[in-house]
């Protein structure tokens, strides 16, 4: 049974919701089908935006502002150094071989396929909700769940984006041509 929203009847939160839904699904379609990579990276960051105000419809002020520092600050700049690096601009046209485009093709119609079928079997939850009275967005609270409890996948993800920066330079360097 699939759920048709009343737009008639609608909150204003709920057409915020709507429009920013919009602006996150077409960018992020445009972030992935734009030739140019820096339009890309655009597009990116105004689905971070995006994103970020469904943080604030959330009421989950602090994760929007580190969302919008952290994702539309500092990753994106990372790509666009990296971008800029590898001088992605060039019309260097490489064709795939036609397989790889068939499985891509097939991958992506299986994944929606998958997708439609969860949303339409999902059901709403319908519940209590049930507070303990701790503020989750305290960010003594939140510095004390990552630092404790989440202390090692914390660290391993700062590894992995120092080994992301590091091969980027790396694959960025041009070879010398031998004479």
């Amino acid at each position: 049974m699939i759920h048709i929203p009343d737009f008639a009847n609608a909150t204003p939160v709920g057409v915020i919701f709507c429009i920013l839904a919009f602006i996150t699904v077409i960018t992020a379609f445009l972030t992935i089908f734009s030739r140019n990579p820096i339009h890309s990276a655009i597009y990116l960051v105004i689905c971070f935006f995006s994103i970020a105000g469904h943080y604030l419809l959330l009421n989950s002020q602090f994760l929007a502002i580190v969302h919008i520092i952290v994702y539309s600050g500092a990753i994106m700049i990372l790509f666009l150094f990296t971008i800029m690096l590898m001088n992605l601009n060039e019309q260097k046209d490489v064709h795939r071989p036609r397989i790889t485009r068939l499985g891509a093709i097939v991958s992506f119609c299986l994944i929606c396929i998958v997708l439609i079928a969860i949303f339409i079997n999902s059901k709403p939850i319908v519940g209590d909700y049930d507070s303990t009275g701790e503020d989750f967005q305290s960010i003594k609270v939140l510095g004390k769940i990552l630092l404790n409890e989440y202390m090692v996948p914390f660290e391993f993800a700062s590894i992995l984006l120092l080994v992301a920066m590091i091969g980027t330079v790396l694959l960025s360097k041009k070879e010398k041509l031998k004479k």
